[in-house]
């Protein structure tokens, strides 16, 4: 019995708990009353419809499950964004689906909505995959229009890249099965084609009351803008659907007709589980982030059959490179080591830490997935670069940007999980969201900010302790603890993979033991878009 093991086991389980409690809560959306009250129109909530629509049993991922946690409290909160995004197969066929939540503000869209749309669409355009909309809106949340209507990354850019997408031939298909109003109208219609749902169903610039208002004409919804009249009079939509379900198999249908996709090629082979059993990382995962352990084990029961081939083993021992499988997929692993290690020449390095020669061997490492057409994988624990004298006057800015340079430029498939610490350009180099993985997850051991909840309440109780002397109050031993934690506490909030989840930092929080599907699932996206532009590094310092 390995005690140490026992406790990680214990304290990684318990974060799992909570990880399905949190996730239980947010599949309720606005709440119990408000589906009830979805199923008494004749409708299914926006999750039973995907349920309905996705092929059972296959495998699905949840994209910004978390998103809005937390946020806009005095609005009564937005569960998961307001719209829920997955993807999965239809018909066999690969694809990411979006439904408005209408029990959430009736589906109205808040700034995070917009934010999660757009991510859902960004996912579809980098892997070139068919995309479905269920529409159930009522359009933008006025009380917060100003965030989420006028500028680049908002409201209008949906459309945008509606038009952008079917110039590249990928395929939007739209059902309206709620409401639909003002400029949420030119969604659907954007799309390759359109379904609608009698009764249940509407789509127009402008409701009956504004109507009313702006040119006194009296009209109630279905006649101004329901199936019948869209179907058969504007011509508008393409297809009227009964209820829910018939719409959802009139998608189905559709769908099971797209040809096939040209594929990138990336190499795949007959998958195998990992030889070490992958519930093992819950003991290997230290409890405290300042702890070491030994990546290579996680690493160990991540890819197919254990089996693992590392590249320049000895050298740059801070950041573990090498070649494996997931799920039959080749994959380039890029992985932070957290334990102490020595180098040839005696010199310790701490883990965690990107050393001159991690860096560099890093580089090398990315040319060479992407010179052999192989997807990378980042796993991320890393606390920074390191600094000092000896590591200034070698260097270490440039070999950083070196790495920074290489995975910016890096035109393979990046996949990136956050393990434990993400701090500082750390996160860059070791490819955060800044640096367009087509997934980034995180575990719920994970921890993203500029720097430790330590190193930062350290800091910022400095700050605020000089402010107060300077305001002439006094500081004992006492207050100064109580400054401390208080100071920590609120930073500790703000580094938790669901306060960065809700933002959309990472797209969403996860089991470890779904990590294999996250990847697998994400490589056979990203094989749906050839690669279409060379690797080229550009200028880098030597």
């Amino acid at each position: 019995m390995d005690i140490n093991f026992n406790k990680n086991e214990d304290h990684n389980k318990l974060l799992l708990s909570d990880l399905k409690h949190k996730l239980t809560k947010v599949k309720l959306g606005g709440g119990k009353s408000k589906i009830e009250k979805q199923h008494a129109k004749g409708k299914m909530t926006a999750r039973e419809r995907i349920d309905y629509l996705l092929d059972p049993k296959a495998d699905t991922i949840e994209i910004a499950a978390f998103a809005g946690e937390g946020m806009y409290k005095e609005h009564g909160g937005c569960p998961s964004g307001g719209v829920v995004v997955k993807m999965g197969y239809i018909q066999g066929k690969q694809c990411i689906v979006v439904a408005n939540d209408a029990t959430v503000k009736a589906g109205a869209w808040f700034p995070i909505t917009g934010k999660k749309n757009l991510r859902a669409q960004e996912i579809a355009i980098e892997n070139k995959l068919p995309i479905i909309y269920l529409v159930d809106s009522a359009g933008v949340y006025l009380p917060m229009q100003d965030e989420i209507f006028p500028d680049k990354e908002h409201f209008g850019r949906i459309f945008r890249n509606n038009a952008r997408m079917s110039s590249m031939g990928i395929v939007q298909i739209s059902a309206i099965m709620g409401s639909c109003v003002a400029g949420g109208a030119y969604l659907p219609i954007m799309s390759d084609e359109a379904i609608i749902v009698d009764k249940t169903a509407s789509i127009f610039l402008a409701g009956s009351y504004l109507v009313k208002a702006a040119i006194g004409e009296n009209i109630d919804n279905e006649t101004l803008g329901g199936a019948t009249t869209h179907c058969e009079i504007s011509g508008v939509t393409d297809y009227k659907a009964k209820d829910d379900a018939d719409a959802l198999d009139k998608i189905k249908n559709l769908v099971s007709k797209i040809g096939d996709y040209d594929k990138a090629g990336f190499n795949r082979i007959e998958a195998k589980k990992p030889k070490e059993d992958p519930k093992d990382i819950y003991g290997i995962l230290p409890k405290s982030r300042s702890d070491q352990y030994d990546m290579l084990e996680i690493i160990k029961r991540l890819v197919d059959d254990s089996d693992f081939e590392e590249y320049k083993e000895g050298y740059g021992k801070t950041i573990i490179t090498g070649y494996g499988r997931i799920n039959g997929w080749a994959v380039g692993i890029v992985a932070n080591q957290r334990k102490l290690v020595k180098t040839q020449k005696g010199e310790m390095q701490f883990g965690g830490v990107i050393y001159n020669d991690s860096a560099d061997k890093s580089t090398r490492f990315i040319a060479n997935c992407n010179q052999k057409k192989i997807p990378l994988v980042f796993l991320q624990d890393v606390t920074g670069f390191m600094v000092g004298s000896k590591s200034e006057h070698s260097g270490i800015i440039k070999d950083g940007a070196k790495m920074v340079n290489a995975v910016s430029n890096s035109v393979v498939p990046k996949f990136t999980i956050v393990i434990g610490n993400s701090y500082g350009a750390g996160n860059y180099a070791m490819c955060g969201k800044a640096y367009d993985p087509r997934l980034i997850a995180a575990w719920p051991s994970a921890e993203l900010a500029v720097m430790s909840g330590n190193s930062a309440a350290k800091v910022l109780m400095q700050i605020e302790k000089a402010s107060l002397l300077k305001k002439g109050e006094e500081i004992d031993e006492k207050k100064e603890k109580e400054l401390f934690d208080k100071v920590k506490a609120r930073y500790d909030e703000q580094i938790s993979p669901y306060y960065a989840a809700s933002r959309i930092w990472t797209d969403g929080v996860i089991d470890p033991l779904d990590t294999r599907k996250w990847i697998s699932m994400g490589i056979e996206a990203a094989d749906h878009a050839p690669i279409e532009k060379p690797f080229n590094l550009g200028v880098i310092q030597v």
